[in-house]
């Protein structure tokens, strides 16, 4: 099995009004990777892409050792996908389903699949149109989930939960990946949900790569400081410091790159470092976003 369990390099998709702009990143086999962006990121395209449901216009789509679209027929079949928007045949019970699915894959867990219907609360019996919203994702993950693949693509998977079926499902991917030869994407706006459970993190922005990398690198990069400084004197530009906001004598940095040596360059231009904090993931998302903006000029 590749080392990899995706590559996206240099990809680009052109719609009317979107662009996915010469996007590369990679998901290491056995990881967890969430892919957070706002709408119209460009989160979802990449999921039609490594699917085969689009094809890039530009670019290179990998996906389990296999170059799309021409590898995409045998990576079918080892990825498992959902997302909000499919549906399920309403006259239909799940039992039904869950028989038809394993009829066409040949490594359906059908003990594994009946500990997924307990363990979230459905009956085989229960017609998909008696289903509310959260119990119709939670057959969905149920019909991918027991198909065992060597990655899992999920599209906003936790949508419509309520807080403990979302820990349900959360609890069940964290076990997906406990054999390390499976993988998930995990696209979500939740970012306490991509902190609890991803390895890795990319972030979107308007089609393009804000940036990629392990969370805790993320997690470790990231600070803001609070100083004290007479109002009379101005800071230059700090290394590593995205925005800076003041008033009166407190300022509030944001450094995207915290090195220790930074508090002894603040005190040797007269700042008092009152408080240094870590960031939580949305907070860096947000303020990654936004330096990536203004390093555009937009």
């Amino acid at each position: 099995m590749s080392s990899t369990a995706v590559v996206f390099h240099n990809v680009e998709k052109r719609y009317p009004f979107f662009h996915l702009d010469r996007l590369s990143f990679r998901l290491e086999t056995g990881q967890i990777m969430g892919l957070v962006g706002p709408n119209g990121a460009g989160k979802s395209t990449c999921m039609k892409l490594l699917t085969g449901l689009i094809e890039a216009d530009a670019g290179e789509v990998e996906v389990l050792g296999h170059r799309l679209p021409a590898g995409q027929v045998e990576a079918k079949w080892q990825i498992g996908h959902v997302s909000e928007d499919m549906r399920l045949f309403s006259g239909a019970t799940l039992g039904w389903h869950l028989d038809f699915v394993a009829a066409i894959y040949p490594g359906w867990d059908a003990i594994y699949a009946q500990h997924l219907l307990r363990h979230f609360g459905l009956r085989g019996e229960q017609r998909v149109k008696t289903l509310s919203r959260g119990e119709h994702m939670k057959a969905l993950l149920l019909l991918a989930l027991a198909r065992r693949p060597a990655l899992l693509v999920l599209d906003e998977p936790t949508a419509g939960l309520d807080p403990v079926a979302r820990q349900e499902v959360i609890g069940e991917l964290m076990e997906v990946v406990q054999d390390d030869r499976r993988s998930i994407l995990f696209s979500s706006h939740n970012t306490l949900e991509i902190e609890q459970i991803c390895d890795q993190v990319t972030f979107l922005d308007r089609g393009r790569l804000v940036d990629s990398r392990d969370k805790e690198a993320f997690i470790e990069r990231w600070r803001r400081l609070s100083v004290s400084l007479d109002e009379t004197r101005a800071l230059p530009d700090l290394p590593g410091v995205v925005e800076t906001q003041r008033s009166g004598r407190l300022v509030q940095l944001t450094c995207r790159d915290f090195q220790p040596e930074l508090t002894a360059r603040l005190q040797a231009l007269g700042a008092e470092v009152l408080e240094i904090q870590r960031m939580s993931l949305e907070e860096i998302f947000v303020a990654n976003v936004m330096a990536k903006r203004r390093e555009m000029g937009e």
